[in-house]
């Protein structure tokens, strides 16, 4: 190693720059900004799923302690329904298509005063007779959806090449309704300066809540400003913005005061989207030895009444394996019940369980260990479209991972692994999650004093706990010559350059590249000022002090080679689970857990990792405990608060760990960054459901694996 590698920060796990702020409460989130003359706002939900409003009464609502207004279809102001806004449910008209749809708020001078007024308002409805809330009955009638990517995808004979197979299997996989549920509930604070508004907002996407917010105001972008710097997670749930960024803003302006509106964890459940229930029907055949010949992955789902969401459960099962005959289809049905939307991992989480549970399945059928079957399909371009992987990894992190967990130790038969009252178990499953970078614009400026540079670095992006503010410090400081320490960083404000979102998996590598063209460029231009020639390339920060600069800044507007859309560029993992299964009372725990991940450079193995092990846990919820239950008699949700969602807590994990492959791969963008933040969920439910059959002989094909489908 070189001294400048030893001099370098990125790929090293240095801590959290902003760790101290978040640990001692110093790191602002959306409702923490004070604002003069505050004001509170509580929504009022829908109770029934379909039908319209004929009479809200607020009367003794208004007359209560504290309140200043209430504000409902029959007072709210013409927005713009179609402004990009998530769900709808937006005070525009009586007509009500979910359960817990938004029909209106109340504005107080506290937060229990307009808690209390919105117990008071009494509403009458006319029900609908045709409620679309069971999805048992209308799946029975799923229909084709509309969105060009959602097609029938059928490549060589497709299903029907299974009739001459050798072996073959054909089973239904069932994912329930899952919530994102971040720490943080969605919350705004809304504050109006003459025609511009300020929302402090936690958004994924800083630049699409600016352009969806002004869009649905009816306002120009420019007069939109969105705050966002820390984000209490989001996982999707906070890419798209929802109707309560926008209805802050109504009711500020109505007030003409700044509003806070917080929803409650209650109101999660049914205001800002959640990941649907799929059905997915898994027909795998294959020759004797193991080469698949056909697959087909048929999805059933549901989408909303008024619009459409479906997921891609059937993205990996195009580009996993190598396989002849394919057929990928999806069937809808709508209904009455709140907009699915992207949630961690989409399509590849869920899908996944079905696949990687199918494959594990045919590996037992054929006698086969389920690693190899994996390996001997391994295809060498991608199967869906033709172009060569940018690389691939998947072989790789089966096999390093069997070394590492102790694969070999697993017993083929299952049910024959036991400790005490114990059942243990082994299983693997592998995934995917595309690798790309987003068009994103870095602004930096340095300063010299007492001959040490400092930079800031100004740039949209939104850290949503992953580490943004961290991987971008560590970044600029490589790129310009100077420690950590000396760089600021200044994210999450739609006044800064704009750039892409923290969602599928674009934010390190869009982020981290605009920072590095940034430096790049500042680097140049200081070179091009001083006027000479260097044998050795020199620094941004030797370049400001050899030439007395006082300051200098420059912007960078960064995008994707070209090249990359000539190749099939992917992360890749393989998962390795161990579980122990109490004979008795059909408890599942999770002992051990791996992951092996091939995601290009990773920037630093700490952040990295802790994204990793946190999609693990989210895998162990999706696994074992996450649910959300519909009452199919009115169309609302039975789970409604952690008491009955159960997420897992710490005696409910066990021993994680993660591996990175050492990979390089400059072809996704010039860094060789892929993203992490979505492949560490994707494949981790399908190896504790396949550990749990190798400990019990089970096949648990509906999540969540709880001890009562166990025992039955």
């Amino acid at each position: 190693m070189t001294m400048e590698d030893r001099n370098k920060t990125i790929g090293k796990g240095i801590d959290r720059i902003d760790g101290i702020l978040k640990i001692t409460g110093k790191a602002a989130y959306a409702t923490d900004y004070p604002a003069k003359n505050m004001t509170y706002a509580v929504l009022f939900k829908s109770t029934i799923a379909s039908g319209k409003i004929i009479k809200i009464d607020s009367d003794e609502a208004k007359n209560a302690a504290g309140v200043l207004t209430v504000i409902t279809h029959e007072n709210a102001p013409k927005l713009n329904i179609k402004g990009g806004l998530r769900g709808g449910a937006l005070l525009q008209d009586p007509e009500i298509t979910f359960h817990g749809q938004h029909i209106g708020l109340v504005v107080a001078e506290t937060f229990e005063q307009a808690t209390t007024a919105a117990h008071l308002i009494k509403v009458e409805y006319e029900q609908s007779k045709s409620e679309k809330t069971d999805f048992e009955q209308e799946a029975k009638n799923p229909v084709m959806p509309k969105g060009a990517a959602l097609q029938d995808f059928v490549k060589g004979a497709g299903k029907s090449a299974t009739v001459s197979a050798d072996v073959k299997i054909e089973e239904h996989y069932e994912t329930p309704i899952e919530h994102h549920h971040p720490l943080e509930p969605h919350s705004t604070v809304a504050v109006w300066e003459g025609d511009n508004l300020i929302l402090y907002n936690g958004s994924q996407i800083i630049n699409g809540a600016q352009n969806s917010a002004a869009a649905t105001l009816n306002l120009k972008p420019e007069q939109v400003r969105i705050i966002s710097p820390y984000i209490g997670g989001g996982f999707g749930s906070k890419g798209g913005q929802w109707a309560n960024l926008v209805l802050t803003a109504v009711a500020a302006k109505m007030v003409n005061r700044p509003v806070k509106l917080a929803l409650t964890r209650q109101q999660m459940f049914n205001s800002v989207g959640l990941r649907q229930r799929n059905v997915q029907k898994i027909t795998l055949a294959a020759s004797k030895d193991g080469k698949l010949t056909t697959l087909a992955h048929e999805t059933v789902s549901h989408t909303a009444i008024d619009d459409e969401y479906i997921e891609p459960c059937g993205d990996c099962s195009k580009i996993m394996y190598e396989v002849p005959n394919v057929l990928i289809s999806y069937r809808s049905v709508p209904m009455h019940i709140i907009l699915p939307t992207y949630t961690r991992g989409p399509g590849k989480s869920t899908g996944s369980f079905a696949l990687e549970s199918a494959m594990d399945e045919l590996a037992h059928k054929l006698g086969m260990d389920p690693i190899d079957l994996r390996i001997i399909n391994e295809p060498t371009k991608d199967p869906s479209n033709g172009k060569p992987w940018s690389s691939r990894t998947t072989v790789q992190c089966l096999k390093e991972g069997a070394k590492a967990f102790g694969w070999n130790k697993r017993k083929t038969e299952p049910g024959t692994n036991k400790i005490g009252d114990d059942l243990v178990g082994y299983g693997v499953a592998c995934g995917t999650y595309p690798a790309r970078q987003r068009d994103s614009s870095a602004v930096i400026k340095l300063s010299l004093k007492n001959k040490i540079v400092f930079a800031t670095v100004e740039i949209a992006a939104s850290d949503l706990g992953t580490g943004t503010n961290t991987i971008l410090a560590q970044t600029a400081a490589d790129g310009l010559g100077i420690p950590v320490s000396q760089i600021t960083m200044k994210i999450g404000d739609s006044s800064l350059p704009p750039a892409a979102g923290s969602v599928g998996s674009v934010g390190a590598a869009s982020f981290a590249n605009a920072v590095n063209d940034a430096c790049t460029k500042i680097t140049d231009e200081l070179l091009l000022k001083s006027g000479k020639q260097f044998f050795v390339r020199p620094t941004a920060s030797d370049l400001m002090i050899s030439e007395n600069t006082a300051s200098f800044e420059t912007r960078s507007e960064s995008t994707a080679p070209g090249e990359a859309e000539k190749y099939s560029c992917h992360s890749f993992n393989a998962n390795f689970a161990e579980v122990r299964i109490n004979n008795i009372t059909g408890m599942v725990k999770v002992t051990r857990f791996l992951a092996v991940t091939g995601a290009g450079k990773i920037l630093n193995p700490k952040t990295a990792r802790s994204q990793i092990i946190g999609g693990a846990v989210w895998g162990i919820g999706m696994a074992l405990t996450e649910e959300s239950i519909i009452d199919p008699r009115y169309g609302n949700f039975a789970t409604r608060s952690f008491a009955d969602y159960h997420v897992p807590s710490n005696l409910d994990v066990g021993k994680l760990d993660a591996i990175f492959i050492n990979e390089i791969d400059l072809i996704p963008n010039k860094m060789g960054v892929k993203g992490i933040g979505e492949v560490g969920i994707v494949g981790v439910a399908a190896a504790i459901a396949n550990a749990v059959f190798n400990a019990t002989g089970k096949r648990i094909r509906s999540l969540p694996i709880t001890p009562d489908k166990l025992l039955s």
